[in-house]
């Protein structure tokens, strides 16, 4: 951009520009060059593009996930003793966790699929906007709370979950 305000200045001072065009010139380059900052800055997005999955919590783990497969055709994807991982269409899933015998079902959480997602990056845009999030240093997911007190869990759009032990 210095080159070309040098070689604008330079056709002003030989006469080959008026100064009403330097000044649209000027004004111009300012003009593209607040268009591409704000086009990167764009693209710096934490952009979701899918809903990826949704967990509940639920008082009976078997009877839950039974009511989903049969109601709704959701296959089992994985499982542990406390987690079930159901399919839903192409790369989503409903996520189903033992949650206390005593309590109604609830949302757990819901995970967004984030283009280009850099676990990094996203966590200084949490920091910036002082949001907290969960401790660790996965580059694959995490999860922070929202403004509202919402858990939200964000990575790639192609996470497939994980089941612990």
């Amino acid at each position: 951009m210095i080159r070309s305000i040098d070689t604008m200045v330079k056709m002003f001072e030989s006469g080959k520009l008026s100064r009403r065009e330097l000044v649209l010139s000027l004004a111009s380059l300012a003009t593209m060059a607040v268009a591409a900052q704000a086009t990167e800055d764009k693209d710096k997005a934490t952009r979701a593009v899918t809903i990826n999955h949704v967990t509940v919590k639920v008082p009976d783990l078997q009877r839950t996930t039974k009511f989903y497969q049969e109601f709704f055709g959701m296959p089992l994807k994985q499982h542990s003793a406390t987690t079930h991982i159901l399919g839903v269409g192409d790369g989503c899933f409903f996520g189903i966790e033992q949650g206390d015998t005593k309590q109604p079902g609830n949302v757990n959480h819901f995970d967004f699929g984030i283009k280009d997602f850099n676990a990094d990056d996203f966590r200084a845009k949490l920091t910036k906007h002082n949001l907290k999030y969960e401790s660790g240093n996965s580059q694959e997911s995490f999860k922070f709370t929202d403004p509202d007190g919402f858990l939200v869990q964000v990575n790639g759009p192609d996470y497939v979950g994980h089941v612990g032990s």
